[in-house]
């Protein structure tokens, strides 16, 4: 069975108040930690509005994440096709690709905040089409081809890329939500994507559904999916107990979702929280949450459940949120690197399964112990020196050690 990779997916939502610069190198750690701890990719998305998400230019943090990274993917989660002109999106992320040593991954997206569209003039009605549009001049630039290319929103005259993507392909992967649109546009190319919805309990018994559409789109397009390329997105957080994971993300969730969801992006059908166990009650709380605020093993659980449940997909990603304060929350991270993954994945497995054959075959290494003994006996002094044996006093490996202490009682008698 393929190895399922793991990811981390930064929008950002950083709660207003905090310096700018501050956060910004506090995000480079991030990818920095993940990265030492070998998580395979690592998201930004682009935003322009609302405050809580900061980041405007996916490429130029990638740049700057990939100067501080050796080996993990830097995906753009996603650039909003929309708001720029075709030709530039190629560009930039032919350089990204370039200067991280080919791990670019060409995320895209229509455009999540409506603010975002509003500021730049654009019709929300037009924005999935345009994404599509796009998306395929952008395919043909990555092969090399020349384009030429008029449209209602951009233009192009004999338009060609310099420089090709360091890739001999560069990934290219769609965001989905709700609607069906970006599955559909998924399976029309025959990309990957990216499912930003299943960090709700609805979004993820939807992920079977949402499947079928890429599937759908992809027979009538000729082309193929792949469910080692379907991303999937989770949160969580971890401590060493329940109580302890509760206790760190409760407040930091209740202002998430009071501050940003309910009050800021006012999304329809939200009610504020009462209180932080109110907050972990609706958000982790149930048999089918999207969302894990507890151990190791409580997560373990939910990503085998999303598996039952979607079918399979290729990579989890965790949602970066400040839940807890930087220090926890870098360890909930380190946390599922060194116990989810690993058991996950079967890292782990081979070790437990060499541990219990030594237990359960205890007999068949007696003579290991034996011959440990018999050359002990061989040597006079050696023997009499039984007599003065105690625990821990002889540094022989437990799995050859004879039992010295019972031959030295027989010494003595």
């Amino acid at each position: 069975m393929a190895r399922l990779k793991f990811g981390a997916f930064l929008a950002p939502h950083h709660p207003i108040g905090e310096h700018p610069l501050l956060q910004f190198r506090r995000d480079l750690d991030f990818v920095e930690q993940i990265d030492a701890l070998g998580f395979d990719e690592f998201w930004c998305g682009e935003h322009h509005s609302s405050g809580w998400e900061m980041i405007a230019s996916p490429e130029m943090f990638l740049a700057a994440a990939g100067e501080r990274t050796k080996r993990i993917k830097l995906g753009t989660g996603v650039v909003s096709l929309p708001y720029h002109h075709p030709y530039n999106v190629a560009q930039r992320m032919v350089q990204l690709d370039w200067m991280t040593g080919g791990r670019a991954i060409f995320g895209s997206g229509p455009g999540a905040l409506a603010s975002d569209a509003h500021t730049l003039g654009i019709d929300p009605m037009t924005q999935r089409d345009r994404q599509d549009e796009a998306l395929a001049i952008i395919r043909r630039l990555f092969k090399g081809e020349r384009v030429t290319a008029k449209s209602d929103w951009f233009t192009m005259n004999d338009a060609a890329l310099q420089l090709l993507p360091l890739q001999e392909e560069m990934p290219c992967v769609v965001a989905s939500q709700i609607s069906p649109s970006g599955m559909t546009l998924a399976g029309k190319y025959g990309i990957g994507i990216i499912s930003l919805g299943s960090m709700s309990t609805q979004g993820l018994m939807a992920l079977p559904t949402q499947w079928g559409f890429a599937e759908d789109a992809a027979k009538k397009a000729g082309t193929t999916v792949s469910r080692s390329d379907w991303r999937v997105l989770l949160s969580w957080h971890i401590a060493e107990t329940r109580e302890q994971a509760q206790r760190e993300a409760g407040p930091g969730l209740m202002r998430w979702h009071n501050e940003y969801n309910v009050r800021t992006l006012q999304r329809p059908g939200l009610e504020p929280f009462t209180s932080p166990e109110d907050a972990i009650e609706k958000t982790a709380g149930g048999e089918n949450a999207a969302s894990t605020i507890g151990t190791p093993d409580d997560l373990v659980k939910t990503i085998k459940n999303l598996m039952q449940v979607s079918g399979g997909v290729g990579t989890i990603i965790g949602f970066v949120h400040d839940w807890a304060n930087p220090e926890n929350t870098r360890r909930s991270w380190d946390m599922v690197a060194r116990y989810v993954i690993p058991e996950i994945n079967g890292y782990v497995r081979g070790l437990r399964e060499s541990q219990k054959f030594l237990v359960e075959n205890r007999a068949v290494f007696e003579r290991a112990g034996q011959a440990v003994m018999a050359k002990i006996m061989e040597n006079e002094k050696a023997a009499a020196a039984l007599a003065q044996t105690g625990p821990g006093r002889v540094a022989i490996p437990t799995i050859n050690a004879p039992d010295l202490q019972k031959e030295a009682a027989k010494r003595k008698a």
